[in-house]
C-alpha cells in the first residue's frame, strides 16, 4: 500500500488502513491541506479494489474529495463518476474550479458529458459551454473566468473594496485587470501597486497601459512561452477584439505542458499517446498504441533490405564492405535523430517558425559539411586498415565519401522532415526516433553502395 503523507493524523491513517470507511466519514478530525494530501490519496484510491474506491471517496471531506477527483484521469475517474449518484456528482461539479470542470467535460465521451452538463447550475453551464467552444489544446480550454477586474475610472479605494468583497472567490488576487465599459482589457496591475497608491487616486492614474495578453484560440504552449519570457504567474485571455474573457494561470499551463511533453515522448518513441497512466493501460491498449508504427517501419526497413540485395554481387566481391554497414547506418540514423530532435524542440518552443525552413536548411548544410569530413577522416583510416594493402586506399575513400555525403543528407532530412509534417498537419514529434532512423538507414545504404560501386568499379576492372 502507498505510504501516506506524514501530515495525516494517526487516527485517519488507522481508519484508512483498516478500511473503516463509515467511521472515517463520521470522524470529527481536522484534515490537512487538501492540495497537499491529494496526490497520495489518489495513489491509495487506485490501489483499492473497485468496490472500495467509491466508499473511500465518499468518506473524504468535500474539499479533499474535490482535490482528489481533480487529480484523477482516464478510466479510473470515469468509473468513479458512474458509481456516484446524481446528487453526489452535482455537488462535486459545483465545488470544482471552472477550468478543472471544463477539462473534465472535454475529456469524457459525448453522452457522459451531456449527462454532467445537465447536472450543472445555470451559471456553471454557461461557463462550461463557453469554454468547451475552444479548440483542443488551446488557451480557451485552460482559462478560468474567475478573475478580478476593475474600471479605470474607479478610485483606488473603490477598487480595493471590490477586491475585498470578491477576492476570496477568485483564482488569484495577485494581479488585478483593468477594463473599460465594454470589457476591453486596458492594463494588468499587481495588487501591491493598488495597496501602495493613495485611496483617492483613480485607477487610470497608476496605470502604465503596458501588459501581456494571449488570445483564447492560441495554443497553450504560447501562453507558457509568454509566462516564461515575462515572468508572469497569470495571463489575461482575450478574444479577437481584445475583450477580456478569462485568465490562465501558471499551474494550469504547466499541467498541460507536462501532458504534452509526455505525449511527445511517446510519439518520438514511435507510439500513439496513451492518455492514461501506464498501470491503467491494458495490454490491448498498449498493443494498439505501438503496433501501427512498428508495422509501418517494417515496410520502411524493407527498403534497406532491398538495397543490400541489389548489391549482393558487389558484397560478394569485396566482403570487407559488409564490415562497414552497421557503422554507416548507425551513424546516419544518429545524425538524423539528433537534428530532428533539435528542430522539433526549437519548433515547439517557438525558437524557430514554420516558415524558416530555408534558413534552417542553409545552417544545417554548413553543419553537415563540418561534421561529414570530420567523421569521414576517421572512416578513411578504418577503411584503409580494414581493406589491407590491395583495397585499403579504395575502401578508405569509399567510407570517407559516404560519410560526407550521408551526413549531409541525413542532417538535412532530420531538420526538414518536421517542417514537412507540420505542412501536412501531422505532429512533428513523429519525425524523431524510429521513423528518421529507418529512413536514414535506407539513405545511408543507397549512398554507401552507390559510392562503392563507382569507386571499386575502377579498382576491380
Amino acid at each position: 500500500m502507498t505510504e501516506l503523507s506524514a501530515s495525516l493524523p494517526d487516527e485517519i491513517e488507522g481508519l484508512i488502513a483498516s478500511g473503516s470507511w463509515a467511521a472515517l466519514a463520521a470522524a470529527d478530525i481536522d484534515w490537512p491541506d487538501a492540495e497537499t494530501v491529494a496526490p497520495e490519496l489518489v495513489d491509495l484510491l487506485l490501489e483499492l479494489p473497485r468496490n472500495d474506491r467509491v466508499l473511500f471517496f465518499r468518506a473524504l471531506p468535500r474539499e479533499v474529495a474535490v482535490e482528489v477527483f481533480s487529480e484523477l484521469h482516464g478510466k479510473s475517474r470515469d468509473e468513479l463518476l458512474v458509481a456516484l449518484t446524481d446528487g453526489e456528482t452535482r455537488d462535486l461539479l459545483a465545488a470544482m474550479t471552472p477550468d478543472d470542470r471544463t477539462h473534465l467535460l472535454g475529456e469524457l465521451p459525448g453522452q457522459a458529458t451531456q449527462r454532467l452538463l445537465n447536472l450543472l447550475s445555470a451559471e456553471d453551464l454557461r461557463e462550461a459551454q463557453q469554454l468547451l467552444g475552444y479548440p483542443e489544446g488551446s488557451v480557451g480550454r485552460l482559462m478560468t473566468p474567475e478573475y478580478l477586474a476593475v474600471r479605470r475610472s474607479w478610485t483606488v479605494s473603490r477598487a480595493l473594496q471590490h477586491i475585498r468583497e470578491l477576492g476570496a472567490q477568485k483564482e488569484t488576487v495577485d494581479v488585478v485587470f483593468v477594463v473599460d465599459e465594454r470589457w476591453h482589457l486596458q492594463d494588468d496591475l499587481p495588487l501591491h501597486k493598488l495597496v501602495l497608491a493613495q485611496p483617492d487616486q483613480r485607477v487610470e492614474e497608476i496605470m502604465d497601459e503596458s501588459f501581456v495578453s494571449v488570445e483564447a484560440t492560441a495554443r497553450a504552449d504560447e501562453a507558457l512561452r509568454l509566462m516564461q519570457r515575462y515572468d508572469r504567474i497569470a495571463l489575461p485571455v482575450v478574444d479577437s477584439s481584445g475583450v477580456l474573457v478569462g485568465i490562465v494561470t501558471v499551474d494550469d499551463v504547466l499541467d498541460f505542458a507536462e501532458q504534452a511533453a509526455t505525449e511527445d515522448m511517446q510519439r518520438i518513441g514511435g507510439s500513439i499517446p496513451l492518455h492514461v497512466r501506464y498501470w491503467e493501460a491494458s495490454v490491448g491498449l498498449l498493443y494498439r498504441a505501438r503496433i501501427g508504427w512498428l508495422a509501418a517501419l517494417v515496410l520502411v526497413n524493407l527498403i534497406s533490405s532491398s538495397v543490400i540485395a541489389l548489391y549482393e554481387n558487389l558484397l560478394a566481391s569485396v566482403i570487407a564492405l559488409a564490415f562497414f554497414i552497421p557503422l554507416i547506418i548507425d551513424t546516419g540514423g544518429n545524425a538524423g535523430s539528433q537534428s530532428a530532435t533539435t528542430m522539433i524542440r526549437a519548433l515547439s518552443t517557438g525558437e524557430v517558425r514554420g516558415d524558416e525552413w530555408l534558413r534552417v536548411a542553409g545552417k544545417e548544410t554548413l553543419l553537415g559539411l563540418a561534421i561529414g569530413p570530420t567523421l569521414g577522416a576517421l572512416g578513411f583510416i578504418l577503411g584503409w586498415f580494414r581493406g589491407g594493402a590491395e583495397l585499403g586506399l579504395a575502401l578508405g575513400l569509399v567510407v570517407m565519401v559516404t560519410m560526407i555525403l550521408m551526413l549531409l543528407v541525413t542532417n538535412l532530412m532530420g531538420v526538414l522532415l518536421p517542417f514537412l509534417l507540420i505542412r501536412l498537419r501531422f505532429d512533428p514529434a513523429v519525425a524523431s526516433g524510429p521513423l528518421i532512423t529507418s529512413i536514414a538507414d535506407a539513405v545511408g545504404l543507397i549512398v554507401y553502395f552507390s559510392v562503392a560501386s563507382f569507386v571499386l568499379g575502377y579498382v576491380l576492372a
